[in-house]
């Protein structure tokens, strides 16, 4: 958590949540790919995201992202035309708006045998149609149209909600709805309702535990199945609560629970890992060794004889790193490593080298032969042996070109050679950086050196870039039609809803399934569980999911879902009050809260660019603000971007460490820049001795490299030299 100098500012603004810093940085120093022409579930890949023809050239489609009010005029000409898909669509938005304005009579008659017409939203024009008669007060057609849905589309989502709104008054609709839609939202509130009047009723805790393993209620609701109902619970039950711990962070109960799972490589793996990441040794050590001995041949077993080596004494640990090098590949390389300062530590120097050289021969394109390249290639600089420096690390790009260093190797290699004066080399390794991985930080780095108007430390502050968003949305690859049409016209609820009733995957999705899922959240404003979602696939890590992912990463939608602009509007805003660069901001606020708004760390630190309640306080004051509300978006932008205003100011303009500022407080920075010099900004951020704030400094810039190549036309234009799927931005 920040840090500021109390004769100054009593509390501080937030550092961002530590896992936020974690996925920040390596996500954007990986490997860009061409295009791939490889079929995943019926569809090439080169469009798997893009819209096709037909869609892009719709008139209705460039007006989803508009306000009703806006768009009504020409809906309405559209829907008052022939008849096409386009007409069929503009009549069910204009339906779907005059019923969230309360105007009922006016829908109906826009989807009057609109069912007929449109048969990919025929069930959900008959929701709208019972939603029109109830907002007109006719409760007995709003009634008969909630049992035609039943009758007619028994099995579709919107069967959901008519068993919700009829069970209001028969309860065995809802119980109907409870059996057939366990994971539709509206059944989700039944069972909720339920639980209120009779919380113990195992059956419907189990339900949301299944279901829905991330929302904030969910917890102790595992918590209570563990403590009050664990020999009623199936060893599915176990799995599902364990899932539920794991993706919520709580690895220790997830240990215990994992342990008690279907026994699966994984859950025996997992249940280990728990208990190891809680501290306790010796269930670790005990689960590890029942991983080995129930599947000794299992992937996760190579990894889980690593695990298990580090928790013994090293004689001991030995055996079991020899093992992993005999038979795991994926792990040899790094137990290699681990053995050699073993060997190095009993005085085996020659064994300890030739470990070491064994993981440059023969897993020489492994990440563990680039950690150890790196750590050389450091070590040979900071000696002013840049020559060797250089050697070791140009390995790293050729070996290891999908190491999360191969960028920052490349990088350092152009600049070593620009201090050995060999220009060209120096200019090849920047734009290598810019075509292998220009969503990097280290692409900013090395664009500015090529003399591109990119902003540098200095500079950027006062860069106002233009912004200009995406012209069609991203197709949804996974799903029913129903689903991707709901998504194209912006019913983002109505998408969310019938989603949570296909998306029955959810502890092993396909690599299709998963972005969906985080699209689909960030179009309900699940902004950090979306972002999450999509920037986990990185760590999918068998070949054919790897493939998969690199499909969907080089399509310039795959980029815009991981780097959004909600709140465009306060950003924009207050970053021109205070003469910010408002992509920096966005890169800031992305780093610091993934655009969650009521989003607070441990510490205390609230909302988009986590102002702790003592700054905002303190900065109140300062400009005279009576009321206030850090979760309020408008109201936390516009005090995070006076803080960060101060910050630039405390150190003449200088981003760089009015950034490091923001997050470890300026009298670290102070100390910092006192301790090290401040001639060079590149040789800087590599000597922070806070992990977290050298990683929250590069995942800033990165944030906003990336908003500048995918939202400003003049940068786009300038990478797609380099980069065949870099966007397109309209002029």
């Amino acid at each position: 958590m920040l840090k500021v100098r109390k004769h100054t500012i009593p509390v501080a603004v937030g550092a961002g949540l530590l896992v936020f810093t974690l996925l920040g940085s390596s996500l954007l120093m990986i490997k860009k790919t061409g295009l791939l022409e490889k079929w995943i579930g019926g569809e090439t890949t080169q469009n798997l995201l893009s819209p096709t023809e037909k869609d892009a050239k719709s008139a209705v489609l460039p007006l989803v992202s508009l306000s009703p009010e806006a768009r009504a005029a020409k809906l309405e000409e559209i829907a008052s035309g022939g008849k096409s898909f386009d007409q069929h669509r503009a009549r069910y938005l204009l339906a779907s708006d005059l019923i969230q304005q309360q105007q009922g009579e006016a829908a109906l008659k826009w989807l009057e045998g609109l069912e007929t017409d449109y048969p990919i939203l025929a069930s959900q024009v008959a929701l709208k149609r019972a939603q029109a008669y109830e907002v007109m007060g006719d409760t007995a057609k709003a009634q008969q149209a909630w049992q035609d849905i039943l009758t007619t589309y028994p099995n579709e989502p919107a069967a959901a909600q008519a068993l919700y709104v009829l069970g209001k008054s028969n309860p065995e609709y809802w119980n109907q709805a409870i059996a057939q839609f366990p994971s539709h939202p509206s059944t989700q509130e039944i069972i909720r309702q339920r639980l209120k009047e009779n919380p113990k009723q195992l059956n419907l805790l189990l339900i949301l535990a299944k279901y829905t393993p991330d929302t904030p209620d969910t917890g102790a609701i595992r918590d209570r199945l563990v403590n009050e109902y664990a020999s009623q619970l199936k060893s599915e039950d176990w799995e599902a609560i364990a899932f539920g711990y794991w993706e919520t962070w709580e690895y220790g109960k997830a240990g215990k629970a994992y342990a008690k799972a279907p026994r699966t490589p994984r859950n025996a793996y997992r249940a280990g890992r728990g208990y190891h990441l809680q501290g306790q040794r010796t269930e670790a050590k005990a689960a590890y060794q029942q991983l080995i001995r129930e599947f000794p041949d299992a992937k996760e077993t190579g990894l889980g004889l690593r695990r298990l080596a580090s928790l013994l004494p090293s004689k001991e640990a030995l055996p079991y790193l020899d093992l992993v090098i005999s038979k795991f590949p994926d792990e040899a390389a790094e137990a290699l490593l681990t053995k050699a300062e073993i060997l190095d530590a009993v005085g085996s120097s020659k064994s300890a080298a030739e470990a070491r050289q064994s993981v440059l021969t023969q897993y020489a394109s492994s990440d563990t032969a680039a950690e150890y390249r790196w750590k050389i290639a450091k070590a040979k600089a900071a000696e002013g042996k840049s020559v060797e420096a250089w050697q070791w690390a140009q390995p790293i790009t050729i070996d290891s070109p999908d190491s999360p260093l191969a960028p920052e190797a490349a990088f350092w290699v152009g600049r070593w050679a620009t201090k050995l004066g060999r220009q060209k080399e120096a200019k090849e390794s920047f734009e290598h950086v810019l075509a292998q991985y220009p969503e990097s930080y280290y692409a900013w780095r090395s664009a500015l050196l090529l003399g591109w108007d990119v902003g540098d430390f200095t500079t950027v502050r006062n860069m106002n870039p233009s912004v200009v968003q995406p012209p069609t949305r991203a197709v949804l690859p996974a799903g029913s039609d129903t689903l991707k049409e709901l998504h194209k016209l912006g019913q983002k609820r109505d998408a969310w809803a019938v989603w949570q009733t296909e998306f029955q995957n959810r502890q092993e999705p396909t690599v299709t399934e998963q972005f969906t899922d985080g699209l689909i959240r960030l179009g309900i404003g699940e902004n950090l569980k979306g972002i999450n979602q999509v920037w986990n696939l990185s760590l999918r890590d068998t070949p054919e999911e790897r493939e998969q992912w690199q499909a969907l990463r080089s399509e310039p939608a795959y980029w815009y879902t991981l780097f959004p602009l909600p709140f465009q509007e306060q950003i924009v805003n207050w970053s021109g009050q205070r003469q910010l660069n408002p992509l920096l901001v966005a890169g800031l606020i992305r780093q610091e809260s993934r655009f969650e708004p009521e989003i607070r760390s441990v510490a205390g630190a609230t909302g988009l660019m986590q102002v702790m309640p003592g700054t905002g306080e303190w900065i109140a004051e300062k400009i005279s603000l009576k009321d206030y509300n850090l979760k309020n978006p408008d109201d936390n932008v516009k005090l995070g971007t006076w803080y960060l205003d101060h910050t630039h100011q405390e150190y003449s303009n200088h981003s760089l460490l009015a950034v490091a500022s923001y997050n470890a407080g300026p009298g670290n920075v102070a100390k910092w820049v006192r301790q090290y010099g401040f001639t060079d900004p590149d040789a800087f951020i590599e000597k922070i001795p806070f992990p977290e704030t050298k990683g929250y400094v590069e995942a800033v810039f990165e944030n906003y490299w990336n908003y500048l190549r995918l939202y400003n036309p003049e940068v786009a234009e300038l990478l797609r030299k380099y980069s065949t799927a870099q966007p397109v931005i309209p002029q």
